[in-house]
Parts: C-alpha cells; structure tokens; sequence
C-alpha cells in the first residue's frame, strides 16, 4: 500500500482523503496534508499531521513517499499545474486515482500521473488522459479522444470520438462534443455548451456564443470565475 501525502487543505483536499480512504480497491494510506507555508496554522488536518511545505522532504522523503496534489480550478488550473511541477522538482511519485465504483474503463487506457477521476465515468477504449487532470462523476469520453494536462471535466459531459481537449481547458457541466474537434489550451466551455467546432486557444464557449481570445466577454467571464488577472479595456 502506497502512503500518500496530500498537497492542500480545502473541499479538493478533503474529497481526496474521503475516496482514498473509503474506496476499498484503492490501495493508498493518506499518511499527512502538506501545503504552502503560509497556509499552515495549525499541526493537523483531518486528524492528520499538517506540514510545511518547506519541511515536506524532512518529514515525508520522497524516497518513502508519494503525493497527491488536491486543489480546485483557480487561475483556469494554473495554481494546481504550478504546486504538481513543484511536487514533482520535490521528487515525489504524484499518484493517480480512478474511483472503482461504476467507472468503466480498458486494459489500454493511458493516464498520467496526479489525476483524479470519480465514479460512473465511461472511457471507451484507446482514449489518453494526460497528467493531472480531473474528471468528476458521469461522463462519456469517446474512443481516441485525448485530454491533455491540467485539464477539468465537470460532470454529464459528452465527448464524442477523436476529440482532443487541450492544457488547463475547463469543461462545464452538460457539455457535449461532435467528434473530430480539437479544443485549444486555456478554454472555458461553459455548462450545457453544445461544441460543433475547432475552438482556438483561450476561448470561451457559451451555450449560444463563442468568445475568443482577445473579445471583452472571453475576459471578464475567466475574470469572473477563475479569478485570472486581465486587463479589462
């Protein structure tokens, strides 16, 4: 059984140690919480020894080791995608769960490192999930589709064949997707959005409008609910 260090303290971190902890073919005691030193107020989380970042190595080497980092989709997962690096510079294995209650999956499906991926989710064959991606509860992902690091799948999403979702894209709940797209990096489709086209990188795709990269809306809505600092003309 691997012992896993988790990097957080919020609903992320908590969801983590819950499914790590009660899913029982998963196969990982969650041993501490780590996060950045600045956070750390108290000795203990969830019953567990809470440490430093900057003590991490001292208490929990990665040599006997690994982690999980469980963070939520701020700055379009620019944060998660910079602490995963951090972890990584650390040496540490970031380990990988997919929630053994209802998901279907294939002997040749490819999942990096760092990912998270919850229950009664259908992975058809041949499909790729890249590192540190997240992916909630009911979803289809199409045969060959491809889901590149850093990237969120909410829940109820449709993706259809030879899809390709790029680094750091969001995804909404209800989202659906006719096969043969490709998604750029840094996108937000927002829920109930139906994708019938290649979107360019850092767009937004509303349920009737797609914004691209340098329109006013694409900034203020990312502004809105990812917190990303763009300057608004």
């Amino acid at each position: 059984m691997k012992k896993v260090v988790i990097f957080g303290t919020g609903e992320y971190a908590e969801l983590a140690h819950y499914y790590f902890e009660n899913d029982p073919e998963c196969d990982f005691e969650v041993v501490g919480f780590v996060a950045d030193d600045e956070y750390v107020k108290e000795d203990t989380f969830r019953g567990l020894p809470l440490v430093k970042l900057s003590n991490l190595t001292k208490m929990f080497p990665s040599n006997k080791f690994s982690a999980h980092v469980a963070l939520s989709y701020s700055k379009l997962n620019q944060v998660k995608q910079e602490k995963f690096n951090t972890m990584k510079e650390l040496g540490y294995e970031l380990v990988s769960y997919v929630c053994s209650k209802g998901t279907v999956t294939w002997p040749d499906l490819q999942i990096g490192e760092n990912c998270f991926i919850l229950e009664k989710n259908n992975i058809q064959p041949t499909v790729k999930i890249g590192d540190n991606v997240m992916i909630w509860s009911s979803n289809h992902l199409g045969h060959n589709c491809e889901i590149k690091d850093h990237a969120y799948l909410a829940s109820g999403i449709t993706i259809s064949g030879h899809v390709v979702i790029g680094e750091r894209s969001f995804i909404g709940v209800n989202a659906a997707f006719k096969d043969f797209l490709n998604i750029g990096s840094d996108c937000f489709i927002t829920m109930g959005a139906n994708v019938v086209k290649d979107i360019p990188d850092d767009s937004t795709v509303t349920s009737t409008d797609l914004f691209e990269s340098d329109n006013i809306v694409n900034k203020k809505l990312k502004r809105k609910y990812f917190g990303l600092d763009y300057e608004l003309d």
